[in-house]
């Protein structure tokens, strides 16, 4: 039911990521990614649904066909099974709740 920011584990995503999985519950999980600038995630899609909040800096963020740049405050909501990318236009740290709950991803090999 709580998470302290002391118990939780910081994983090297690959490309200058760093993802903390923060826990979740039956239903849903968040996730904080902190990202470098100029990292640009590949097209991508799954069933969960995604909501996001950046914390820091500047994402351009296209769902569907829709693109946005988003900062500090601004959120976003991805429904499942629709494509969508990340680029980032400075360092940046994000948090993403998934709903179902989606599994932690596997670091990716550089």
């Amino acid at each position: 039911m709580f998470v302290f920011k002391d118990k939780l584990t910081e994983i090297a995503f690959g490309y200058g990521i760093v993802l903390t999985d923060l826990g979740g519950c039956e239903s849903m999980n968040a996730l904080q990614w902190q990202t470098p600038k100029g990292t640009i995630s590949p097209v991508h899609d799954h069933a969960e649904e995604q909501f996001g909040y950046i914390l820091k800096g500047s994402i351009e963020v296209t769902i569907g066909e829709e693109k946005a740049i988003l900062n500090s405050g601004d959120s976003y909501f991805i429904p499942g099974g629709v494509p969508h990318q990340f680029r980032l236009m400075e360092d940046s740290v994000a948090i993403d709740v998934f709903s179902p709950k989606r599994p932690v991803p596997e670091p990716v090999p550089q």
